[in-house]
């Protein structure tokens, strides 16, 4: 593959290769380099992790990063995206992250273009850097996807983590099952819904998700409500499985999705998710730049 746009692209064989490569890095028993190499990141939208988790990647890699935003960048005069990427690529940039806020024009904006793109999250689209940390996450626990129980909890219908992670998961022979209120469900994505109180006893892995305020047009239950509805109560998580495992794709609204006190708790793996990204966005990166993806 030259871009990474979508887990509807990555094969059983590119998972295996990401994740065989993230695991030598780890253990520091890969030695690549990449001097001499651009990569531009595009956030046009908000990040702390995702962004600064690409930024220690590159710079891990020995790659120099040229750092774009909407709002010192040429996009404000009124030049496309698409002449962006073109005036980056003229100047010697070989690589692009980009997050950008509409959902399905990546395809069109990476077509004639030598570069490599990252898709680092386009609206409510697809986030497949973060699905493939979650992945890799949930790897080191257990030894096969297949017939695992996966649940995911919260905003659906605004999330891109939610809709990357159900096409690779469902791919992968894992079972998906879904926990949300009626408002927030998305009958797009194929996966039966459950209650939070069902979803506790039967899933190997609880994914918990964001609510996405910003992207509400109104609030339909208040914060107070959404945690004993439909969030991870302690009461909740003493019911979960024996090595069951907790995840959010952060940033977390403790108290609200999960109770404060389950965040860091024994079976959380959430601060996983983070160091992992590290090493995973590395790999892709890595494998990309080889043209071995």
């Amino acid at each position: 593959m030259q871009h990474l746009l979508s887990m509807n692209e990555v094969t059983h064989s590119h998972l295996n290769s990401i994740f065989t490569r993230a695991n030598e890095i780890k253990d520091g028993t890969v030695d690549w380099a990449a001097k001499g190499t651009f990569a531009a990141n595009i956030f046009l939208e908000a990040s702390t992790r995702t962004k600064n988790s690409f930024y220690i990647a590159e710079r891990r890699l020995g790659i120099d990063v040229v750092d774009v935003n909407g709002s010192d960048s040429s996009l404000t005069k009124g030049e496309s995206l698409k002449d962006t990427l073109k005036a980056l690529e003229s100047i010697g940039v070989q690589l692009v992250v980009l997050r950008q806020p509409e959902q399905g024009v990546l395809q069109d904006l990476s077509e004639g273009l030598n570069l490599s793109i990252i898709n680092a999250g386009d609206g409510t689209g697809e986030h497949p850097t973060q699905s493939l940390l979650d992945l890799y996450t949930i790897s080191q626990e257990f030894s096969s996807f297949k017939d695992l129980h996966v649940t995911i909890a919260g905003d659906i219908k605004h999330s891109r983590v939610a809709r990357s992670n159900a096409h690779a998961l469902k791919k992968l022979g894992a079972k998906v099952s879904f926990a949300a209120p009626v408002e927030w469900q998305d009958e797009s994505l194929s996966s039966e819904y459950i209650s939070m109180d069902e979803a506790v006893e039967v899933s190997d892995v609880l994914m918990l998700l964001r609510v996405q305020c910003e992207r509400h047009e109104e609030q339909h239950v208040s914060n107070k409500d959404y945690l004993s509805l439909y969030g991870l109560t302690v009461e909740r998580e003493a019911r979960m499985k024996r090595g069951s495992i907790i995840l959010h794709p952060a940033p977390v609204n403790r108290g609200i999705e999960i109770d404060d006190v389950l965040v860091e708790c024994e079976r959380s793996r959430i601060f996983d998710q983070m160091s992992n990204g590290v090493a995973v966005r590395m790999a892709i990166i890595q494998k990309l730049l080889e043209g071995d993806l």
